[in-house]
């Protein structure tokens, strides 16, 4: 094996090791990952290689958290890390692999607003590192919640952004279609005034294409994503109101037993950096003791064949 790929390999435990220091989230992530692990397997022999493809991702993204407490120097919250692999797990193996989204009505719905309320956490969060560790800074509760909302709103455009392109490009219809009875649409005004031309009780809709094929919609006209994009902005928006809510009342009385203050991210002091160094590079040696000992035993083995 090449250098780079074994301190590639040394850098991904690395990360995993600090998951070790909350024995819960830790036994959380073991789970999880045994469950991904599992999936990829069986993916893999059904040769179902885009949803092995999600796997792997989702073992990626199960890094994320350990990676930015490295690289930013911070904590996040034991709670906050067990919603986010739960999270990973819900959205990709669950939704996209085991097809929750099409088989549990309102699966996508609740995601989305889960997704509000996270990345309203993370917003806050974010400015309330900067907000309490700087001299200049003194920013009131309310701006603190504003920015939060907007942040998330942010985050939750970004994606039917990302949504929408794949679809465009792709046709993965990431924005789910839904059947409607009514429509009203001026493109259907016979005489162009631009006035709303309104079907009702639609009952089927038949499309024809150039090639002479035709499909039939029924039970109504087939909304090509836009139904799907308002709801999932406006559950994010309730998400996102939510959590500025209980942001707000965080900083107005800083009560670190409230669900704010559990997800609440912390900045680590230089003393707790080194301690956090050390407890992983303590599982690093343990690691190679074992492989150690493993060798010694497999080199005895060999001897004794040998003789």
């Amino acid at each position: 094996m090449f250098q780079k790929e074994k301190d590639v390999l040394r850098y991904i435990r690395r990360l995993r090791y600090r998951v070790r220091l909350n024995k819960k989230t830790f036994k959380l992530l073991m789970v999880l990952r045994t469950l991904v692990i599992l999936t990829l397997v069986l993916n893999v022999l059904q040769r179902n290689y885009e949803a092995a493809a999600l796997c792997i991702l989702s073992l990626i993204l199960f890094l994320m958290p350990s990676f930015f407490e490295k690289q930013l120097k911070i904590e996040i919250p034991p709670l906050f890390e067990g919603i986010i692999y739960c999270f990973i797990f819900a959205a990709e193996i669950l939704g996209e692999v085991n097809h929750f989204y099409t088989l549990i009505p309102g699966w996508d719905t609740i995601l989305h607003t889960l997704n509000g309320f996270l990345c309203a956490a993370i917003g806050f969060a974010m400015v309330d590192l900067l907000n309490r560790h700087s001299s200049r800074l003194n920013l009131s509760p309310l701006y603190l919640a504003v920015v939060a909302f907007c942040f998330s709103m942010t985050i939750g455009v970004l994606w039917e952004f990302f949504e929408f392109f794949c679809d465009q490009f792709f046709f993965l219809d990431m924005q789910k279609d839904f059947i409607v009875k009514t429509i009203g649409s001026v493109t259907l005004d016979p005489t162009h005034s631009q006035k709303p031309f309104v079907i009702r009780n639609i009952a089927r809709t038949v499309i024809e294409t150039a090639d002479g094929k035709s499909y039939v919609v029924n039970g109504g006209y087939l909304d090509i994503g836009i139904i799907d994009t308002m709801k999932d902005l406006l559950v994010n928006f309730v998400g996102a109101v939510v959590f500025s809510i209980l942001g707000y009342i965080y900083v107005k009385t800083r009560d670190e037993n409230s669900l704010a203050g559990k997800l609440m991210i912390h900045r680590l002091t230089a003393m707790e950096v080194e301690e956090v160094d050390a407890f992983v590079d303590q599982q690093e040696a343990e690691r190679e003791e074992q492989l150690e000992k493993a060798r010694a035993i497999r080199k005895k083995s060999r001897n004794r064949k040998k003789s």
